[in-house]
């Protein structure tokens, strides 16, 4: 039997393209020297394509695909999908939610933990010798009995919310509408929320709906004290109002896992103890990544096996 065409978009992990390859008769698009010659003698064969989060799919390459009808997408973020025009054009868009819930999960509660503890900071000083020399590196924070802010409350979000808990956490939430299916305590006014907080976590989808939304009053709120985790996207927060605040002590911590332009992050931040960095690594264990890759998998073999 013929393997139907798959149009491969960008790269993708080793893995995921080899599984790709057994079921499907892959093209890899990003390989093409001259892509749009490709695609100007060969879009009509494809009826599916495969992306990621990273490669996106836009309004433009919706266009030049006009057999297209389901893109399956490597990540759960949708921000970098048009999907809205896709719709207008009748093409189903597939991600991979829930399977990586508890990992970036606990990305968050480790960059809350690393920050609040200064875990880079402190191994650092024992690196440099500052410790044997003599020195004490000042006391950390603790995250038992604190109040801890969660900006979005979804799939995540709630796994966010149950491990917190188990660390002694009172969860609190911000979101656009009150959810009546938890009792975590609800605050309609962000800035309030922050003020009131220990630590904010941000996951919540990125986009224009959200583009600002942890603004330089809400981390003012938050203070000196206060500590902030993002592993959303980094276009939620005011990033030149997030490093400004750290330099000055006006915001006591953060961790910080994405960037408005990565992977290019503010060079200011390099500088500053109070900040634990990641390359954007929420949800990458081997584990997770293959059952997202799974779930890519699986997203077209049940379109095509059952439409």
């Amino acid at each position: 039997m013929e393997k139907q065409p798959l149009l491969l978009l960008g790269p993708l992990m080793p893995y995921l393209t080899e599984e790709l390859k057994k079921r499907y008769a892959t093209e890899k698009l990003y390989e093409e020297k001259d892509a749009l010659g490709f695609l100007q003698q060969n879009a009509e064969r494809f009826r599916a394509a495969v992306t990621s989060t990273f490669t996106g799919l836009k309004a433009d390459m919706i266009d030049l695909l006009p057999s297209l009808e389901i893109v399956s997408s490597f990540g759960v973020g949708t921000d970098s999908l048009d999907i809205a025009y896709a719709e207008t054009k009748g093409i189903k868009i597939a991600n991979t939610p829930d399977v990586l819930n508890e990992d970036t999960a606990n990305m968050a509660i480790t960059l809350l933990l690393a920050a609040t503890r200064d875990i880079v900071a402190n191994d650092r000083f024992v690196r440099e010798g500052r410790w044997a020399s003599g020195e004490t590196p000042p006391l950390a924070q603790g995250i038992e009995g604190k109040k801890i802010g969660l900006v979005g409350l979804g799939r995540i979000g709630s796994v966010i919310a149950r491990k917190l808990t188990a660390f002694g956490c009172e969860v609190v939430y911000h979101t656009r509408n009150k959810r009546h299916d938890v009792s975590y305590e609800y605050f309609p006014d962000l800035v309030e929320m922050a003020r009131r907080c220990s630590a904010l976590i941000a996951i919540l989808p990125g986009g224009d709906a959200t583009k600002g939304v942890i603004s330089r009053d809400v981390l003012q709120a938050l203070g000196s004290e206060g500590t902030f985790v993002n592993i959303a996207r980094g276009t939620v927060v005011d990033e030149t109002a997030l490093v400004e605040l750290l330099q000055s002590g006006e915001l006591g911590r953060a961790g910080l896992d994405v960037f408005v332009d990565e992977p290019n992050v503010p060079e200011a931040l390099f500088a500053l103890d109070n900040v634990v960095l990641q390359p954007h690594m929420g949800s990458a264990t081997v584990e997770t990544r293959k059952a997202m890759a799974d779930r890519v998998v699986s997203n077209l073999d049940n379109y095509f096996s059952t439409k």
